[in-house]
């Protein structure tokens, strides 16, 4: 006799009980302060993108480049959402693993 389809799947469902800590592995402060510097490092990136765009913007006006103008408007898009995702990359992950925890 064969054996049901919901016999051979449950073992599948097995629940190995992993979460995140803190503290399980040496140099984790180390990690933190590296991933600190990165985010630093990208948020004085795009100050300098920004400022760029925004000067390519205004000279493409002043010239009546329109090429140029629309570049500058691009970059400062780009600048500012840049900016928006790497002040938000904590609390964005930290919605996401919050929402995944829920999982069962």
């Amino acid at each position: 006799m064969p054996i049901p389809l919901a016999d051979r799947v449950i073992p599948l469902a097995y629940d190995p009980g992993i979460s995140p800590q803190g503290g399980g592995l040496p140099g984790l402060s180390v990690l933190k302060n590296v991933v600190n510097s990165i985010n630093m490092f990208g948020i004085i990136a795009v100050v300098g993108a920004l400022a760029v765009s925004l000067g390519v913007w205004a000279w493409g006006h002043h010239t009546g480049g329109h090429q140029a103008e629309a570049n500058g408007k691009k970059g400062a898009i780009v600048a500012a959402g840049a900016a928006l995702g790497l002040g938000a990359a904590n609390g964005i992950v930290a919605f996401f693993s919050a929402l995944g925890s829920q999982v069962h």
